[in-house]
């Protein structure tokens, strides 16, 4: 049994980016822990938040929700979301952004430190479309690694741009209107979402769970203008369309992707 450390921004993170690897891996045996870096402070507020209820509550019940389906436990370094790229919340006292990265990697590595994983994973280097707390889970889970006891494998989420091409290009095709989506198109960082194929290592074929993953997202009811985006999709089309996630593996180097079981 190996132990798999999932290292993601903001709750619904896990469930849209690698809900489906943490499901397989805790079917075969495997524990999983999934560590969230802020709380999702500058989330979408809910319209049926109760009163007295705080956004950080809600989504921290949502994302326990979610990691009951996928079978992970959860841990949380706790700092408050730090917006979206330019915002001025980036530089907020206690923002994952603002935060050093030694200080945030030394609270990630006491957490390897307790939990002892065989594997770790964060995000590739922009943290794939250049949020910035994204962008910090990169920096900070390597410093981690790093400040860690152990000697895990450390492996990186990321999104496959060439296969959001050709699906983009399938969907043209059948005369799906796909309006202004380009995923070679520049985002605020300077890059363009995600890595390219020739970048990547690992392709996990999820759709035989993939229905783990809906369920994950639909705890995050509270995110309607992406998980519910993401929700409105047509089973067989989401099945498609999310049913492969994807890791590079620093380590490989050039190797060629494989479509294969990476933990």
């Amino acid at each position: 049994m190996s132990t798999i450390v999932f290292v993601h921004a903001h709750p619904d993170d896990e469930a849209s980016a690698t809900a489906c690897s943490m499901a397989m891996a805790t079917d075969r045996g495997d524990r999983v822990v999934v560590v969230y870096a802020t709380n999702g402070d500058h989330g979408q507020v809910p319209e049926d938040l109760a009163e007295g209820e705080t956004v950080v509550q809600r989504r921290r019940r949502e994302a326990a929700a979610s990691a009951a389906v996928t079978g992970a436990e959860v841990r949380w370094l706790d700092y408050a979301d730090s917006g979206m790229h330019g915002w001025l919340e980036n530089d907020a006292e206690g923002s994952f952004h603002a935060a050093s990265t030694d200080e945030a990697g030394g609270r990630l590595a006491a957490i390897l430190d307790e939990v002892g994983p065989d594997v770790v994973v964060g995000y590739d280097f922009h943290g794939n479309y250049g949020h910035p707390d994204h962008v910090k889970v990169h920096h900070v889970t390597r410093r981690a690694v790093a400040l860690h006891d152990g000697s895990p494998r450390y492996l990186e989420s990321t999104i496959n741009r060439d296969l959001m091409r050709r699906q983009r290009d399938q969907a043209i095709a059948l005369g799906v209107d796909v309006g202004d989506w380009d995923p070679d198109q520049v985002m605020e960082d300077g890059h363009a979402i995600g890595t390219p194929e020739s970048d990547l290592h690992w392709q996990v074929d999820g759709r035989a769970v993939i229905d783990r993953k809906r369920a994950a997202l639909a705890c995050h009811a509270s995110q309607t203008s992406d998980v519910g985006m993401m929700l409105a999709i047509p089973e067989d089309a989401f099945r498609e369309a999310w049913g492969f996630e994807h890791f590079s593996e620093p380590a490989l180097g050039e190797e060629p992707m494989r479509t294969a079981w990476p933990f």
